[in-house]
């Protein structure tokens, strides 16, 4: 196998799909219209071009075909994937200023919010972090189907990472947990993150607010949400 903290590639993917294929197929999974991912869109405020609609279908084809495979999202309904994945990543362009800045996204999982955004964002740099092979061989096909440039697939446990990924601008967060551990890793010495923006459940906020070393901004509501919110948090600067 290969070691943690080793960059994904194309040249990785066809060891990973000789591991068995997959039931569906890319022609028989029908991905919401363009105009219905651009009313899903306008809902969250978001603008998309003709080119990064394309890219949102193409997707969702493939997030639904390597899920009968590899554990990516319990979701199987392509209208939901669009608005729990792609939306609410996307979601966080509406409540920051991000630009052509560097994005890491920790424990990305299928690619969320990381490479959602990064669909938006033609000029970041962003970085997925993901310790499970077969999830990063997922996000090194998407990466290299859509064309995506500026995109690195990380194999390794977001712990053990430092001048992997800094300088960084902004660490993500959707699904991680364990917010302690995280945060005093994203403000160590290492990594030295500006700021992070953590996808949580309004319950977590306080939690959240708890760990040292960090100012929050008033969580935002996601759209269609009922409990998941932005929180965006800026490194607290230490004195002289």
């Amino acid at each position: 196998m290969f070691s943690s903290r080793r960059q994904m590639g194309p040249e990785f993917l066809s060891i990973a799909l000789a591991a068995g294929g997959t039931s569906l197929s890319m022609t028989s999974i029908v991905a919401p219209s363009e105009s219905i991912i651009r009313k899903a869109l306008s809902e969250f405020q978001i603008d998309a071009n003709s080119g990064q609609v394309g890219q949102i279908q193409e997707y969702i084809r493939l997030l639904l075909v390597w899920s009968e495979k590899v554990n990516l999202t319990a979701i199987r309904d392509p209208l939901e994937i669009l608005y729990r994945h792609f939306c609410e990543s996307m979601f966080a362009t509406k409540v920051v200023e991000l630009g052509q800045c560097r994005l890491a996204d920790i424990g990305t999982g299928g690619g969320f919010p990381g490479l959602a955004l990064k669909i938006l964002l033609p000029e970041a740099q962003v970085v997925l972090v993901e310790s499970n092979f077969r999830k990063a061989t997922f996000l090194a096909e998407v990466v290299r189907a859509l064309r995506i440039s500026r995109a690195n697939v990380l194999v390794s446990r977001y712990e053990e990472l430092g001048d992997e990924i800094a300088p960084v601008d902004f660490l993500l967060a959707r699904a991680l947990g364990e917010f302690g551990v995280f945060l005093k890793w994203a403000r160590s010495e290492k990594v030295d993150a500006k700021r992070v923006i953590l996808w949580v459940g309004a319950a977590d906020v306080e939690p959240v607010r708890e760990n040292p070393g960090w100012v929050w901004d008033s969580a935002v509501a996601v759209p269609h949400s009922l409990r998941r919110v932005l929180l965006l948090g800026t490194k607290v600067l230490a004195s002289h």
